[in-house]
């Protein structure tokens, strides 16, 4: 059977962006903007404020390692310092590490994963802004253990470096998603917290496995053995909108993927399950918000 996540994961072509340190003491705040990438961050030392638009000020402690999706968020000595621009410190090629002050009070590493150009809404929509992992959590010492393997790989650039770095990150991503999954509820809305869900995950990878096949609702319900109602509103739930449209967008995505690596349309119209290209066009239109030859 199918691993859905593994699928997208490799398709959508994670890769790795950058392994980052901050070393600091006193009073300080630095303020980061969002980007369509997933951010891990391990504290290592000490102590600081994790502050997101419009939340509480999150207080983060040494062995918490949590996940940020696209989305601005400040770290600080206290909530009530004034943060200054913390991308200005991280801009200039090679300034990969930043201390403020003497560098012993907070000590903390990160790493990002970003995904191939316009895909990356169809894994950041099915995840929170921000995730804790609790330092008792299996998840948070294979994420702090990875990342100091990512900024070494990155800091050392050897042979192989590059490569190394890129499994890095979907092992990364992975380690997240399984927390996520693992401490989830059935308030999470996803396709991504819906595979908790042995039967949506079957129904998923079903969709995965052959995406060009002619599903039908009834015909996942079958294969799930739930009735078609009962399937149709349990997906709707959890995953956020029906089957066929999540059928939909995936089919999408996959074809957008499929177009910036040189497939014609054509042959992408087929691979998705689309009889004629014109349909295929005004699906990926209807979806995308442009033309599939305009696809980068």
């Amino acid at each position: 059977m199918l691993d859905p996540f593994s699928e997208v994961v490799s398709l959508l072509g994670t890769r790795s962006v950058r392994g980052t340190s901050l070393e600091a003491s006193g009073d300080w705040a630095l303020r980061f903007d969002g980007r369509a990438r997933l951010k891990f961050v391990a504290m290592t030392t000490g102590r600081c404020w994790l502050v997101l638009p419009d939340a509480a000020p999150e207080p983060m402690a040494e062995g918490d390692v949590f996940l940020l999706s696209d989305t601005r968020y400040t770290v600080a000595s206290d909530p009530a310092v004034e943060p200054t621009d913390g991308m200005e410190l991280y801009a200039a090629p090679g300034h990969d590490a930043v201390r403020l002050g003497d560098g012993r009070d907070t000590v903390m590493i990160g790493g990002g994963s970003a995904f191939a150009s316009g895909c990356a809404p169809f894994v950041l929509d099915a995840l929170p802004r921000f995730l804790r992992i609790a330092p008792t959590s299996p998840a948070a010492a294979g994420i702090a253990r990875t990342l100091l393997s990512l900024r070494a790989e990155i800091g050392n650039a050897g042979i192989g470096s590059s490569l190394v770095a890129e499994r890095l990150a979907e092992i990364l991503v992975v380690e997240a998603v399984r927390a996520f999954v693992a401490a989830g509820s059935k308030d999470d809305i996803g396709w991504i917290a819906a595979l908790s869900d042995p039967r949506l995950a079957r129904a998923i990878g079903l969709m995965h496995g052959e995406v060009a096949r002619r599903w039908t609702a009834p015909m996942l319900a079958r294969e799930v053995g739930m009735s078609r109602s009962a399937f149709a509103q349990r997906f709707t739930q959890r995953v956020g909108r029906p089957p066929m449209d999540y059928l939909a967008l995936w089919r999408m995505v996959l074809a957008r993927r499929k177009l910036s690596s040189g497939s014609s349309v054509a042959t992408v119209a087929e691979e998705v399950g689309y009889a004629s290209q014109s349909a295929f066009t005004q699906a990926y239109k209807r979806t995308m918000g442009r033309t599939p030859r305009a696809a980068d």
